[in-house]
């Protein structure tokens, strides 16, 4: 699970997505918060789109932008033994991956140790795991849909003993939701089963189920033994810390959380192709921390930001120059790998940083001389050390959205929430954030899928693409007029609305890092130049990922364009506010402040400019990062916000929480599940709960094509793009770095034999 941060995701409970949740990576309450006034849903005109019928399933199957990037070796080519050192952002609180509290750490230690029935390919399409599974099909449809499971005659715990439908049966009663002493973090599609039986031998398991169920494959996957399953005390507590029994090619050899660290050890009664390396060490390291990590020796593997890459990169160039400086160089050191520049200064600022000085702190130990050429000299041993790296790059099953949140102000009406989507250029905003980085600048089509997924294909023309005209005609029938009468309201505690506002917020760092706003000429001491980009207007960091984010939203605020301090005005800006009922339009954009938060920030400025060019005005404010999600997003506190959500190869399964249409509880509160922009149509739940019952392949993928077409009509999110994923490897790695869609064979990872002429097949072959 990639951290590379543009765009936080929300956490999920879907165990199929923990790996990629992190957005997360964090716990997330089970009904979040509430939001006492109704949604306002989408009128049937509004949804009456033409293109709703998605595509046939005759079309040719679409392809991933970029391909997975992992040096892939075959198995004679790699050593036998060795230890794999690679970052995870932390130590998982519980190895069971079904709990709510689950990571992408716990998915990777499962993977690895444990049995899966199916494997998602390069496509991101599941596939027979034969290590495990000889076979699975519906063999029956009526009057009950019946599954046979076939198992791998080999196919045993660590204990000795057969896995078998002993083993189903118990996940299956684990996870139906009929016992709730079991502490689980979902139940769907086992709530759908109705009996598991052994076959005709030991070998088959017959699965029959009450409900039809599109998405059985996505079930037993991680399966765990019995003893795991069979009571609810071993559930909820046992597998949180160990993992007695395993069957995989690495078991669990300890968590050790003194040194942050999980041993996978090669398996003894591992009966595939044996494991290449003896050990897989995760250890915890932040991101910032990661480069230096790498330098050091002690991580081989580790997902990175952009700054890293500029680093590596850097080192390359320099490794490629018989006497060349690991600072030399045209410019300097590049700015995350992209065509821009950063100083040697501030290539050694970022360095102080990261060694655990704050920014200002650097900036003034910097100016002594002696600590200079001491830290210079530190760097410059780092930079010869990550001449012995890589970065490896693709783009991350996860994309990064525009939420809109429709509980109530100006985007509670569906037409202000299309003008929004219809001011953005989305091509533009991926090519902010992809280009630089030499990825595909290709804007997600899909609230449901990405490309070369079976599911995938771009319905967005279900809501149009930019168009300013468009955009401004859909304010003007909300009633938004510009230049109308604007009633200023002054709140207790803050300044006034306007430009006699200036900057709010100044009393309260600790809740709001700043907002301001954009355009006016503040030359104040309250300007913080560490703020300014210095490389031009590329992405400077990656948003952290795994984590929950917090403080209270600033209620109030001059209506008016705002942004994070050291943004410039856009030259075509609008002058005129739009108004209504004596109010002017503006949005809170809401976002978090942490380090690895840049590439949102200049995201969010460039929506915010173009939202000004059609008179919306924005109010940036950026937040902490610990409770982001909870007291902003999942509580209904912003009107705009950016953040990821994973896809999956089960979107009726398991999309269908994120888009569904929020429900009033008996308290009178609202139960969003997982859609925290609170925007739902009955339409939508419906053609989710016809895809899930439809075993007929291409029928139920025609309904989440559908389906996806009327989220798009809706403007509740806007797809922006496809996440980056960024490993940086140790060159003699092998069958490992940035995977894309494919579960990561971990048998096969290693180092290169020494002296082996390298090989263009893929692992396995």
């Amino acid at each position: 699970m990639s951290n590379d941060g543009v765009g936080p995701r929300p956490p999920r409970h879907s165990p199929t997505c923990s790996a990629a949740l992190r957005a997360d990576g964090g716990r997330v309450p089970r009904r979040p918060g509430a939001v006492t006034r109704s949604v306002a849903f989408l009128t049937a005109g509004v949804l009456a789109v033409t293109a709703l019928s998605g595509c046939s399933s005759e079309e040719k199957r679409s392809k991933p932008l970029a391909a997975q990037d992992i040096a892939p070796a075959a198995r004679d080519q790699v050593a036998d033994g060795g230890t794999l050192h690679w970052a995870v952002d932390a130590v998982p609180e519980t190895l069971n991956t079904f709990q709510s509290d689950a990571d992408a750490t716990t998915t990777t230690v499962a993977q690895a140790v444990l049995p899966s029935m199916y494997r998602l390919d390069a496509n991101g399409r599941p596939q027979v795991h034969p290590d495990y599974l000889e076979s699975a099909k519906v063999v029956e449809t009526g009057p009950k849909q019946v599954v046979l499971y076939k198992l791998n005659q080999q196919a045993v715990w660590s204990d000795g003993r057969e896995i078998g439908a002993a083993d189903f049966a118990a996940q299956w009663r684990a996870l139906s939701g009929k016992d709730s002493a079991y502490w689980t973090a979902r139940n769907a599609g086992y709530d759908r089963i109705e009996k598991i039986e052994r076959g005709a031998d030991d070998l088959e398991v017959r699965v029959t189920f009450a409900r039809p169920y599109a998405d059985w494959r996505s079930l037993f996957s991680p399966l765990y033994p019995k003893d795991v399953m069979g009571t609810p005390d071993s559930f909820n507590d046992s597998a949180r810390k160990k993992l007695k029994v395993t069957a995989g090619p690495f078991a669990l050899k300890k968590v050790d959380r003194k040194q942050d660290e999980v041993i996978l050890t090669r398996s003894a009664r591992w009966w595939g192709h044996p494991a290449k390396l003896d050990q897989i060490v995760l250890r915890a390291v932040p991101r910032d921390k990661r480069a230096a990590a790498l330098a050091a020796g002690e991580l081989e593997l580790a997902e990175v930001d952009p700054e890293a890459l500029g680093r590596i990169s850097l080192a390359a160039r320099a490794g490629a120059k018989p006497g060349s400086s690991p600072l030399a160089g045209p410019g300097g050191l590049p700015a995350h790998g992209s065509g821009g520049n950063l100083s040697a200064a501030d290539a050694l600022r970022s360095w102080a940083v990261a060694h655990g000085d704050d920014e200002e702190a650097a900036d003034e130990e910097l100016s002594a001389r002696q600590k200079e050429r001491r830290a210079l000299a530190a760097y410059a041993r780092e930079q010869a050390a990550l001449k012995g790296f890589e970065v490896r790059r693709s783009l991350e099953p996860a994309y990064t959205q525009l939420a809109l949140n429709g509980a109530s102000g100006p985007l509670a009406d569906e037409r202000v929430r299309r003008a929004v989507a219809r001011a953005i250029d989305r091509k533009a905003l991926a090519g902010v954030v992809l280009s630089p980085l030499g990825l595909p600048a290709v804007p997600v089509g899909s609230h449901l899928a990405l490309s070369g997924q079976d599911a995938y294909a771009d319905n967005s023309g279900a809501l149009g693409g930019q168009d300013t005209e468009e955009a401004q005609a859909l304010l003007t029938d909300a009633g938004w007029v510009a230049g109308g009468k604007i009633e200023k309201e002054k709140k207790k505690g803050e300044k006034a609305a306007g430009s006699e506002g200036r900057k709010t917020g100044r009393g309260s760092e600790k809740e709001d890092d700043g907002t301001y706003v954009v355009g006016e000429d503040d030359k104040g001491d309250d300007k913080d130049p560490k703020d300014r980009h210095k490389g031009g207007d590329g992405p400077r960091h990656l948003a952290q990922d795994g984590k929950q984010y917090a403080n209270k939203l600033r209620q109030g605020g001059a209506p008016g364009a705002y942004a994070p301090k050291g943004t410039a005005a856009p030259a075509d800006a609008v002058t005129k506010l739009l108004a209504k009922n004596g109010k002017a339009l503006a949005l809170r954009f809401v976002l978090p402040s942490g380090p690895g938060s840049g590439t949102l920030r200049t995201v969010a400025g460039r929506i915010s400019s173009m939202l000004e060019k059609v008179g919306i005005r924005t109010e940036i404010s950026k937040v902490s990062d610990e409770s982001y999600f909870k007291d902003h997003i999942a509580s209904g506190q912003y009107d705009l916000a950016l953040y990821s959500w994973p896809t999956s190869a089960f979107p009726a399964t398991d999309a269908r929480p994120i888009f569904a249409k929020p429900v009033p509880a008996a308290d009178g509160s609202l139960n969003v599940e997982q859609n925290y922009t609170r925007v739902g149509t009955d339409q939508v739940d419906q053609l989710f709960d016809q895809a899930v019952a439809t075993l007929d392949e291409g029928k139920s993928r025609d309904l989440i094509r559908k389906a996806d077409s009327r989220i798009w009509a809706a403007a509740g999110s806007i797809p922006l793009y496809q996440r980056p994923q960024l490993t940086a490897a140790k060159k003699a790695v092998v069958n490992a770095g940035a995977f894309g869609f494919q579960t990561p064979v971990y048998e096969d990872m290693g180092f290169h034999k020494k002296g082996v002429k390298a090989s263009a097949r893929p692992s396995g072959d």
